[in-house]
């Protein structure tokens, strides 16, 4: 192995930031093609069915429609490039109906596979445009206005937006984000569930990095945390100003019905 490229690629991983602050300089075909095909032919896909699609938005008027459905997220607009990437069971469907083969992958495998490919693209794709120096955000809002954002990007039968990516030149330069110690997430041989002693200590600094982020924001969230009693950054993220658990429920019953309005086959 070349030690000199794993030491770049490594470095290249570390300086990942999501950026929500564009320039307006505007991304060349040119490389947005090599992008897409380089990501495309270095991904993984089960069955090399490659079951996505993606949806590049660079007109003005359109960023401005899905700003809207993105809860009005100012990068959206600021970026020059918006990309949807989608599901798609409906090409590969159509493929083999054409063929004479038998209908199949609009079921609930089927999806999760799609959006499994989806999404290791999508990853893809954001690596290739951070190596050209240009930064990127996913926008998890995706999922939250799913129906809407389908029916604006005219997607067909089983065909769904899984998530989607602002794309341009920084304007700012954000410090990076914690993650939590190695130890939380890896699992040898089994699933090994920590003490209550042992999760707190994996959280202990996440709670204290957090939680002063939050804080110094400032102004109305800061004033809306004392009036709601929030103490600890785990309080946050479950409150109405982060993760309500009522509307992650409503937004999960939103992609279920989506879901079953594209002809996938969830409940058989």
């Amino acid at each position: 192995m070349d030690n000199s490229f794993a030491h770049e690629f490594s470095r290249f991983l570390g300086s990942h930031r999501s950026i929500r602050k564009y320039k307006s300089d505007p991304i060349s075909q040119e490389l947005i093609d090599q992008v897409l095909q380089d990501a495309i032919a270095g991904s993984s896909s089960s069955g090399n069915l490659n079951g996505y699609a993606l949806i590049l938005t660079r007109d003005k008027a359109r960023k401005a429609e899905l700003c809207r459905m993105h809860f009005d997220q100012p990068m959206i607009e600021q970026a020059p490039l918006l990309v949807t990437f989608c599901a798609d069971v409906y090409r590969t469907r159509r493929w083999l109906r054409l063929r004479g083969a038998r209908d199949n992958f609009n079921n609930f495998e089927g999806f999760l596979v799609a959006a499994f490919d989806a999404i290791i693209l999508a990853q893809s794709v954001a690596l290739g445009f951070e190596s050209h120096g240009l930064g990127i955000c996913y926008l998890g809002t995706t999922l939250d206005s799913c129906d809407r954002i389908s029916k604006f990007l005219e997607l067909p039968e089983t065909c769904f937006p899984v998530t989607s990516i602002v794309v341009g030149v920084p304007d700012e330069t954000p410090v990076k984000r914690d993650r939590l110690p190695l130890a939380a997430y890896i699992h040898n041989e089994k699933y090994k569930q920590a003490t209550d002693e042992e999760f707190l200590r994996i959280y202990a600094d996440r709670e204290i990095k957090g939680w002063e982020r939050y804080r110094s924001l400032g102004g109305e969230i800061a004033q809306e945390m004392e009036r709601l009693g929030i103490t600890n950054l785990a309080q946050y993220y479950t409150s109405e100003l982060k993760y309500p658990p009522e509307e992650v429920l409503a937004s999960s019953r939103r992609i279920r019905d989506l879901l079953v309005a594209k002809c996938f086959d969830v409940c058989g």
